[in-house]
């Protein structure tokens, strides 16, 4: 793989230098991945020194923080599943299968072995990753959870349903990964979910 280069001109001058760095960073990732970057390869991929990535990010954690983030962006679908499962102009019902499909889609599969490679090194440096860790067990189980609450779910039990939908979601994208089935992981994810709807319905008050 050549490694991606600053964009030069005009382009390059109307972005932060810390976003032209990072732009470089986020392409390299997705195609190399994280588990093997030093601080000097990161550099390298951006195409500038050690030095210059400490002054704007900090540290090598905060790069590939950044880097997942700034890649999230790359993939509209996944980054409007959020504000989607809060548009209550559209039933619950469909807004979670539609949620589904975005994580199913194979188009999103860069983005998600990236997240999955992060979380894993994330899980056994908890001190360096502790912002993340929290965003990821808290960001999608706290707007799922507000669907149901606004489905009339009591708040608790809401969040008890919410953690199951999350944790569901990531078990298949998980399995997705690994060259499972997809008729059956869609399968498996369309008929868990419709049977939790049942569930959330019978809750709601």
């Amino acid at each position: 793989m050549t490694e991606p280069k600053l964009s030069d001109g005009a382009e390059a001058e109307s972005q932060p230098r810390s976003q032209q760095l990072l732009d470089n960073i986020i392409g390299y990732v997705l195609e190399n991945g994280v588990s093997q970057l030093t601080l000097r390869t990161l550099a390298q991929a951006a195409g500038s020194n050690n030095r210059m990535l400490l002054y704007y990010f900090g540290s090598r954690e905060n790069v590939i923080v950044a880097a997942l983030e700034g890649a999230e962006d790359r993939f509209p679908g996944m980054r409007a599943i959020i504000p989607n499962l809060g548009d209550h102009s559209t039933p619950l019902e469909k807004r979670l299968f539609e949620a589904w499909q975005t994580i199913a889609d194979p188009l999103n599969r860069p983005f998600h072995r990236l997240f999955f490679e992060i979380f894993g090194i994330a899980g056994f440096q908890h001190q360096q990753f502790t912002d993340l860790l929290t965003a990821i067990s808290t960001e999608w189980v706290a707007h799922v959870a507000a669907a149901f609450e606004h489905e009339g779910v009591p708040d608790a039990v809401a969040l008890v349903f919410a953690h199951e939908l999350v944790a569901l979601w990531r078990g298949l994208q998980a399995t997705l990964l690994s060259m499972g089935d997809e008729v059956l992981v869609n399968r498996a994810a369309v008929e868990a979910t419709a049977a939790l709807l049942a569930r959330v319905r019978l809750a709601a008050v």
